[in-house]
């Protein structure tokens, strides 16, 4: 490790810093910046990190690794205003956390840090994370555009639309759709389709949160009035995650349910349908006025429940609500988040009286993937991205590759 002093000439060409209140406090960080970098890298403290980036020898630097702890959390503005001064002099960040709060964690991720690794580091992971900041192109840092830059679209999509809802709060829907999402959009490196992921939680709708997305001001009044919604202005409201998602975000306002009618929503499925070949819609929990809208727009409607009393009864209820009014229960899939386990046979029994009371079919079962699905949400990151190995993760990429064959299958026999 090379010493920083602002002013002070590098004896060493240094590519990376670590910013730090101590990094004595990281021991771990500090053996493996120097297995990484050798002596091509040196410590700041966070007063020093300000003055430092205005200086010429900031310029060579290619990243600076940003570690707090709890202690730092009452000075997060500063620590979001090094990161925004990195972000200046095109300096990438990796931010290493050690027992951060979420809230705290999620703010400073949202000011551009373009990695993120826990404290204790994992074995290889800031070699890996190193790697993957080297090997992004410049423009791959951002994970959604500036307000000015608009999405190119095509009028070459498939249109097969995906509502997901789910039966009880907390059962995972959300979670399920933005996965969902953005599996089908990295399903394929040679072909890979073109998805977009519409959150109609209109009040509470999480997609933002989960993908690490700004909410688009413009969004509300696209939703109440048809005659605004164009090609170029839906193209307009679209945040890009990655370069390979566009998200159709919740209003920043909380607006009354019923404030869009059905009219408006089929104007926004039809506009999503002739750009994109797979667009994912997240309901709100809420039956309102237009669900018969999606209802009917949508080729597969899953249900997202789980073994409780609740998804059971709720399901029930819509189940009665949809027949009594001639309305197609059949269409809806449902999906079991967090199912018993192989070995767990009495939970395989209560699965089993719950399809027969209730004259279902669960179709699709999903494995309970742990403390890794909340973290990746409070990051906002996929689980693809933040732990490929969760196995959550690898049973709705087998979904998003089921989908994606039929899709081709169909377009081949068209």
């Amino acid at each position: 490790m090379t010493t920083i002093l602002p002013g002070t000439p590098d004896p060493a060409p240094l590519v990376a810093c670590t910013i730090s209140r101590d990094v004595q406090e990281f021991d771990l960080l500090i053996e493996d910046m120097e297995a990484a970098l050798g002596e091509g890298w040196g410590d700041l403290g966070f007063d020093e990190a300000m003055h430092f980036f205005s200086q010429d020898d900031a310029s060579d630097l290619e990243f600076v690794a940003l570690a707090v702890d709890s202690e730092d959390e009452d000075d997060v503005e500063h620590l979001s205003a090094i990161i925004a001064a990195a972000k200046a002099r095109d300096i990438k960040v990796v931010l290493i956390a050690h027992d951060v709060t979420p809230s705290a964690l999620h703010h400073l991720l949202r000011q551009g840090a373009n990695e993120f690794v826990p404290y204790p580091l994992p074995e290889g992971e800031l070699a890996a994370a190193i790697d993957r900041m080297r090997a992004a192109p410049p423009s791959a840092a951002a994970s959604q555009p500036k307000d000015g830059d608009t999405v190119k679209l095509s009028h070459d999509g498939d249109g097969v639309i995906i509502a997901v809802q789910g039966m009880a709060g907390g059962c995972g829907a959300t979670t399920f759709a933005a996965n969902l999402a953005w599996e089908l959009a990295t399903v394929s490196k040679e072909s890979p389709p073109k998805v977009c992921i519409i959150d109609l939680g209109l009040q509470f709708g999480a997609v933002t949160t989960y993908l690490d997305a700004q909410r688009r001001e413009s969004v509300l009044e696209l939703l109440t009035d048809p005659e605004a919604l164009d090609d170029e202005s839906f193209a307009q409201a679209l945040v890009t995650f990655e370069d390979r998602l566009q998200i159709f975000t919740s209003p920043a306002d909380l607006p009354p349910l019923d404030i869009v009618g059905q009219s408006e929503v089929q104007h926004l499925l039809d506009t999503a349908a002739r750009h994109f070949d797979f667009v994912i819609v997240d309901m709100p929990p809420s039956l309102v006025q237009w669900s018969e809208t999606v209802l009917y727009a949508a080729q597969v409607y899953f249900g997202v429940i789980e073994l409780d009393m609740r998804s059971a009864q709720n399901t029930f209820r819509l189940k009665r609500a949809l027949q009594s009014e001639d309305l197609p229960f059949e269409k809806i899939r449902f999906v079991l988040n967090r199912a018993p386990r192989f070995t767990d046979l009495q939970g395989k029994s209560r699965l089993k009286r719950m399809q027969e009371s209730l004259d279902i079919s669960v179709d699709l079962q999903l494995p309970d993937g742990g403390k890794p699905v909340a973290e990746a949400g409070d990051h906002g990151q996929p689980l693809g991205l933040q732990y490929p190995k969760n196995p959550l993760r690898k049973e709705i990429a087998k979904l998003a590759q089921s989908l994606f064959e039929v899709g081709q299958s169909d377009a081949e026999a068209a």
